[in-house]
C-alpha cells in the first residue's frame, strides 16, 4: 500500500509539473517584462555606481604606466629600453585576456555575484604590490612589476564581462544602453585622474627632483609609487558593494532554473525601490523549482553556435573589439612616442629644452600636460556624445560611424605624416587630427564593442561570449605593442597599420545586429514561447526531495 501510495503521488506530482511548465513560461515572461519595463530608480544608480568605480579603477591602473615607465626608466635604468618597457606594457593586456576569458566562463558557471569582488580584490592586492616593489639579488624590480601588473590585468580583466553582465542583466530596455555606456565612460574619468594624479605628484615633487643628483632621481622614485598605489583606493570602496550586490533574475531563472526564485528577487528590487508596493521577505519553507530548460553544456554550445545566425555575432563582437583595441591601446599607451618633446615644443605645448634634473622634470611635466589636454579635450566628450545618443541611434550606426572616419583620420593621419610635420600650423593640425581620432574611438567603438556582447548572447553564454570578445580586444592590444616594439621610431607607418585595420573594423560591424530597444531573449535568437519545456526534473519542498517519473 505505501508503494502505491508513492507511486500515485509521483505521478501526481508529473502531471501537476507539465501543467505548471506552461504557467512558470508565463511566470517568467511577465517577470522579464517588469524588468525590462522598470523606471530608472536608485537601483539603477546603485548598480552603475557600483560597477563605475570598478571600471574607473580599471583605467586608472591601465593607463598610469604610460607615464609611470617613463619614471620608471629614469630612476632604474636611465632610459627604460625598448624591450623593458614593451615587458610592462604588454603584461597588463596579457593578464586581461586570462581574466576575461577565465571569469566570464565562471561567472555563467558558478553566478554573477560569487565571482563580483574576487576580481577586486586582484586588483588592489597586485597594484598594492606594484606601489611596494623593490629589487634584490634573486630578482629585479622589472620583473616584479611585470609580474604584479600581470596579475593585476587578470583581475580588470574579469571586470568586463561581470560589470557589463550585471548591469545589462538588470537594466531596462529603453535605458539599458545609457546604463552601459555610463558604466564604461567610468574608464574616461579612471582615465584623466590618473593624470591628474601624475601632475600633482609631480608638481609637489619639483623642488626635491631639482635637488637630486641626475644618477639618484630618487624623488620620481616616489612619485611613480604614489601614482602607481592610489590606484587601490577607489578599488578598497567599491569592495563591500560589490560583495553585496544581488544575483541577477536573469541568472536564477535561466541558468539556475529556478523562476519562482527569481521572481520573488525581481519583486523584491522593485518594491525596495518604490517601483511596486508590498514588502519582500524569505519564506524558508517555499518550494525551489529546478526546471527543465536549455542548459550550459558542449553539446549545448555547438548546437547554439553551430548556427551561422549565432555564430556570426560571436565573431562580428569578437574582431569589432580585436580592430579597436589595436588603435586605442596602442595610441593610448604610447603617445608621448607620437607626440615627442620636440614636436610639442613646436607647437607651444612644452618648455624650453633643458638638461640635468631640470630637462627630467620638464620632460615629465610636458608630456602630462600634453596626455590630460587630449585626454580632457577628445576623450570625456566622446563618452558623452554616445551616452546622448546610443539609445536614440542605435549602437550599429553608432560603430560603423567610429570605424569608417576612424580609419580616413588614421590613413590622412599615415600618409601625410611627414607633410603634417613640416610647420607649425601643420603640427597643429597633427594634433586636432589625433584629437578628432580620440573622440572618434570613443563616440564609436570603444563604448559599442562594450556594450553589444553583454547583448546578443542568451543567458547562460552571455558572459562567456562578452569575456571572449573582450579577450579578443586585449589580443589586440598585445598586437598593437608588437607593432610598436617592431616598428620603433616609423610612426608613419604605425598610424598607416591602424588606419586599415579601422577598415576592417567597418566590415566586421555588418555582422552584428541592432540591439536598440530590444530584450535580452529577443536577441539571442532563441524562441522564447514554451522556453521551459518541463517543471519538474527536481523540486525541493520542506527538505523532500521529488523526482520526475522516467
Amino acid at each position: 500500500m505505501e508503494h502505491t501510495r508513492s507511486f500515485q503521488s509521483l505521478t501526481s506530482f508529473d502531471e501537476q509539473g507539465r501543467r505548471s511548465a506552461v504557467v512558470l513560461n508565463r511566470s517568467r515572461t511577465i517577470a522579464l517584462e517588469k524588468v525590462d519595463k522598470a523606471p530608472f530608480s536608485l537601483f539603477h544608480v546603485k548598480v552603475w555606481l557600483v560597477a563605475g568605480v570598478g571600471f574607473f579603477t580599471d583605467a586608472y591602473d591601465i593607463f598610469t604606466i604610460s607615464i609611470a615607465a617613463i619614471m620608471i626608466g629614469y630612476v632604474y635604468d636611465n632610459y627604460l629600453q625598448r624591450g623593458v618597457d614593451f615587458g610592462l606594457k604588454v603584461a597588463s593586456p596579457v593578464g586581461n585576456l586570462i581574466g576575461q576569458v577565465l571569469f566570464g566562463w565562471l561567472a555563467d558557471m558558478v553566478g554573477r555575484k560569487r565571482m563580483y569582488g574576487i576580481e577586486l580584490m586582484i586588483i588592489i592586492t597586485s597594484t598594492f604590490a606594484q606601489a611596494l616593489s623593490g629589487s634584490g639579488p634573486a630578482v629585479n624590480i622589472i620583473g616584479a612589476l611585470t609580474f604584479w601588473r600581470f596579475m593585476m590585468g587578470v583581475g580588470i580583466g574579469g571586470d568586463y564581462p561581470l560589470s557589463a553582465i550585471i548591469t545589462s542583466e538588470f537594466a531596462a530596455t529603453r535605458s539599458r544602453g545609457r546604463l552601459m555606456t555610463a558604466v564604461f565612460a567610468s574608464q574616461g574619468w579612471g582615465y584623466i585622474v590618473s593624470v591628474i594624479v601624475a601632475l600633482v605628484t609631480v608638481s609637489a615633487f619639483k623642488g626635491a627632483i631639482l635637488q637630486d643628483q641626475p644618477t639618484d632621481l630618487r624623488h620620481i622614485d616616489y612619485c611613480w609609487r604614489i601614482l602607481i598605489g592610489v590606484g587601490c583606493i577607489p578599488g578598497i570602496i567599491a569592495l563591500y558593494f560589490r560583495l553585496t550586490i544581488p544575483e541577477t533574475p536573469r541568472f536564477t531563472m535561466d541558468i539556475e532554473r529556478n523562476v519562482k526564485h527569481a521572481c520573488r528577487n525581481i519583486e523584491a528590487v522593485l518594491s525596495a525601490n518604490g517601483v511596486t508596493p508590498g514588502v519582500w521577505r524569505v519564506d524558508p519553507e517555499a518550494s525551489t523549482e529546478r526546471t527543465d530548460s536549455p542548459k550550459a553544456s558542449l553539446r549545448d554550445f555547438r548546437k547554439y553556435f553551430g548556427q551561422w545566425k549565432n555564430s556570426r555575432v560571436l565573431v562580428g563582437t569578437a574582431y569589432s573589439w580585436f580592430a579597436l583595441d589595436i588603435a586605442f591601446y596602442g595610441l593610448g599607451l604610447n603617445s608621448s612616442k607620437i607626440f615627442t618633446k620636440k614636436i610639442l615644443f613646436a607647437m607651444g605645448l612644452g618648455s624650453n629644452p633643458s638638461s640635468g634634473t631640470l630637462g627630467v622634470f620638464d620632460n615629465l611635466h610636458d608630456i602630462i600636460v600634453y596626455t590630460l589636454i587630449v585626454v580632457s579635450s577628445a576623450l570625456l566628450p566622446g563618452y558623452l556624445a554616445s551616452f546622448l545618443v546610443i539609445d536614440s541611434w542605435g549602437r550599429k550606426p553608432i560603430q560603423f560611424m567610429g570605424f569608417t572616419v576612424l580609419s580616413i583620420l588614421f590613413l590622412v593621419m599615415g600618409f601625410g605624416f611627414q607633410e603634417l610635420t613640416e610647420s607649425i600650423w601643420r603640427l597643429k593640425l597633427l594634433m586636432f587630427l589625433y584629437c578628432l581620432a580620440n573622440f572618434f574611438q570613443n563616440f564609436g567603438p570603444n563604448v559599442t564593442t562594450f556594450i553589444i556582447p553583454g547583448e546578443v548572447f542568451p543567458t547562460r553564454y552571455r558572459a562567456t561570449g562578452h569575456g571572449f570578445s573582450a579577450a579578443c580586444g586585449k589580443l589586440g592590444a598585445i598586437v598593437a605593442q608588437i607593432i610598436f616594439y617592431l616598428n620603433g621610431d616609423s610612426i608613419q607607418t604605425i598610424l598607416k597599420i591602424f588606419g586599415f585595420v579601422m577598415l576592417s573594423g567597418v566590415a566586421s560591424t555588418l555582422l552584428l545586429p541592432e540591439t536598440r530597444g530590444r530584450s535580452l531573449e529577443e536577441l539571442s535568437n532563441e524562441h522564447q514561447k514554451g522556453f521551459i519545456r518541463d517543471a519538474n526534473v527536481i523540486e525541493l519542498r520542506n527538505g523532500i526531495v521529488l523526482r520526475k517519473i522516467p
